[in-house]
């Protein structure tokens, strides 16, 4: 039903002129807020499970005095989000969804820094010196160079 002001201007229905209120507008952002975090939500349990796969198995495979597993787990997920905002920003190559699901529920599911301190915790009150020094720098520049990389690689193709 298309309704003309007498200068031809198009005028709204009655009833589309109510749903753009202050208050259907704050609706409509509490929707938009609920759909991303199900974004996030998606991402996060499939990140969560991605972790335990990797953990698990390169933990049995690969037994080791510092936890192999979440270094894994650590370095390979900080390439990953490199390379989601290398691609984010390239030219909008991910809508700002996807890189909602991506960056903040994958790879925020998948990366584990708090497994990361709890472990470097244990590391420290069984007064493993060594291995705390050797885990936590290993972690931390590879993290640090693996996002760089992720990130460059998506820059240069």
């Amino acid at each position: 039903m298309q309704l003309f002001s007498g200068d031809g201007v198009h005028l709204k229905p009655p009833c589309l002129q109510r749903l753009m209120t202050p208050v259907h507008l704050s609706f409509m952002k509490v929707l938009h807020m609920y759909r991303n975090l199900l974004f996030i939500g998606i991402g996060s349990f499939i990140g969560g499970v991605l972790r335990y796969l990797f953990q698990t198995l390169i933990q049995r495979y690969y037994p080791a005095p510092i936890p192999l597993g979440t270094l894994w787990v650590n370095v390979s997920g900080c390439f990953l989000i490199g390379i989601i905002y290398g691609l984010s920003e390239k030219g909008g190559m991910l809508s700002p969804e996807m890189r909602l699901f991506l960056a903040t529920g994958v790879c925020g599911g998948y990366t584990t820094f708090s497994s990361f301190a709890y472990e470097n915790a244990s590391l420290l009150m069984d007064a493993e010196w060594f291995y705390f020094g050797l885990y936590t720098s290993l972690s931390f520049f590879l993290g640090i160079f693996a996002a760089y990389l992720g990130a460059y690689l998506v820059k240069i193709f």
